[in-house]
């Protein structure tokens, strides 16, 4: 009950600024590109808590939000996962705080070396719908086909780009191609900056085409990010939809999140360095 009067009392205006709070940050977020955010929902579920010391406690919950968004005259749903780590002190909250974005750990370039067995998938049709409605199926959800990752943004795009079509070429080598068989997969279907430069290097089969401003995607497309500008290619998103002003409205895993602004910079690993990477899959 205290975890649940403190997000109602950090919504107030006159909330206190001593913590971080993302979702009062995000609503923010929008004020500043002119949208309203006319209703926000929220639940907690715990999934771990321990004494840790006297009189002691942490608690670690997920809290989902939905936020009912008006742009213009149209009206969509953003929603977000995030951890957060309560900590209470005599039965009383003393401290709140998110469990920041964790990404991909191995930053392995692949490198192309593909034989005339896999000349088979130059071409393919991909199906757009089909790898938004997988984005949307499994936005906050696994599914046990493939393996779970801490840091599934990567692995969650490569499924929804499978859903659509995409084809696998390159097993078993984990530097070679874009693939994922019987638990194992290349750097590219997981690691996200693997993806990123297989998008823009293959010649066949997935590739990316890149595109100069992110009002050009489409749904289905990918967006790659570099938070900190330093060459590391840290997260990945695929699009799901278009705002009123024909800007992307993302889906990801890691902090799974569903129709959120492309830009990411409500995150807390964004910084004014962020560089980005828009491709266009398929035709």
């Amino acid at each position: 009950m205290q975890i649940q009067k403190y997000w109602i009392d950090q919504l107030k205006p006159n909330r206190s600024p001593d913590w971080p709070n993302w979702v009062a940050d995000k609503k923010q977020l929008h004020k500043q590109r002119g949208n309203s955010v006319v209703r926000i929902t929220g639940k907690g579920e715990i999934y771990r808590s321990h004494e840790a010391g006297p009189h002691e406690l942490k608690v670690d919950y997920k809290l989902g939000v939905v936020f009912f968004v008006k742009k213009g005259q149209s009206f969509y749903h953003e929603e977000e996962e995030r951890k957060h780590r309560a900590l209470f002190y005599k039965g009383k909250l003393i401290e709140d705080e998110a469990v920041e974005d964790l990404f991909n750990s191995e930053p392995l370039p692949v490198i192309e070396s593909i034989g005339e067995e896999d000349k088979r998938s130059v071409r393919f049709e991909y199906d757009r719908r089909a790898a938004v409605q997988y984005a949307e199926r499994w936005w906050n959800d696994y599914n046990p086909e493939y393996r779970r990752f801490d840091n599934d943004c990567t692995n969650y795009v490569s499924q929804c780009l499978r859903a659509g079509g995409a084809p696998m070429r390159g097993a078993a080598s984990k530097s070679v191609g874009w693939w994922y068989q019987n638990g194992q997969y290349s750097y590219s279907w997981a690691v996200a900056h693997s993806l990123r430069w297989y998008l823009s290097g293959s010649n066949q089969g997935l590739k990316g085409k890149e595109l100069e401003s992110p009002k050009e995607l489409l749904p289905g497309d990918v967006i790659c990010y570099d938070f900190e500008g330093d060459g590391k290619w840290d997260h990945n998103t695929i699009v799901v939809n278009k705002d009123s002003d024909g800007m992307p409205l993302v889906n990801a895993h890691t902090n799974n999140s569903r129709q959120r602004y492309w830009s990411y910079e409500d995150s807390y690993a964004w910084t004014s360095d962020c560089k980005y990477r828009f491709f266009r899959i398929g035709n």
